[in-house]
């Protein structure tokens, strides 16, 4: 028996389940899927919320970006609209400034006054240039005012009906259409430059 004291003898194992460990009841098996899926059903649902956070910054940030985009063509168009009514404006005085040139052509003698009255009280061989429908509307109706230096009408076709341009020796007047038209405009948009 030598060689049998050297064997191991088996034993049966405890079919009671009285140690507990050895054997997986319905209960334990349940248990064990029950924790499981709650392991992963809380590792499922943090990785859901990040990538579900991480899609709501995108798209926030894509939404903003959209946003921006769109404000621009309102700003684009606020000026485009801006620029195109003072054209608009522009074009509407100058041509009721020309219609009432041509409806009382008389105007070019105010104008020829308040020209000469802006020369110095010297001035010597005033020319006053006008168009020439202009130039004998003024020869008919017009002289140089008492203190008012002596001029003389010089007819220049490529004045403009209603303007007059006054040269001295050492002094001009422009009073020309375009000019006042650019004055009154400007004046009227608050623009000082010329």
């Amino acid at each position: 028996m030598s060689e049998d004291s050297a064997a191991e003898r088996w034993q049966v194992p405890n079919i009671d389940g009285s140690d507990g460990e050895s054997y997986m009841t319905a209960g334990r098996l349940e248990a064990l899927q029950r924790e499981a899926w709650d392991e992963a059903f809380q590792k499922g649902y943090g990785e859901g919320v990040s990538a579900g956070k991480e899609e709501a910054e995108r798209r926030v940030e894509r939404l903003d970006q959209l946003l921006r985009a769109l404000a621009r063509p309102f700003d684009d168009l606020d000026d485009a609209v801006e620029k195109q009514l003072v054209e608009l404006s522009m074009t509407v005085v100058r041509q009721l400034f020309r219609r009432e040139i041509r409806l009382d052509p008389t105007h070019v003698i105010g104008v020829v006054r308040q020209a000469v009255q802006c020369l110095p009280m010297a001035s010597r061989n005033v020319h006053v240039h006008l168009h020439p429908e202009d130039a004998a509307l003024i020869r008919d109706s017009l002289s140089p005012a008492e203190g008012e230096p002596a001029w003389s009408v010089v007819e220049d076709p490529l004045m403009s009906r209603g303007g007059c341009r006054i040269s001295t020796e050492n002094a001009n007047v422009d009073a020309s259409t375009e000019t006042r038209l650019n004055e009154l405009i400007n004046s009227i948009s608050g623009d000082e430059r010329q």
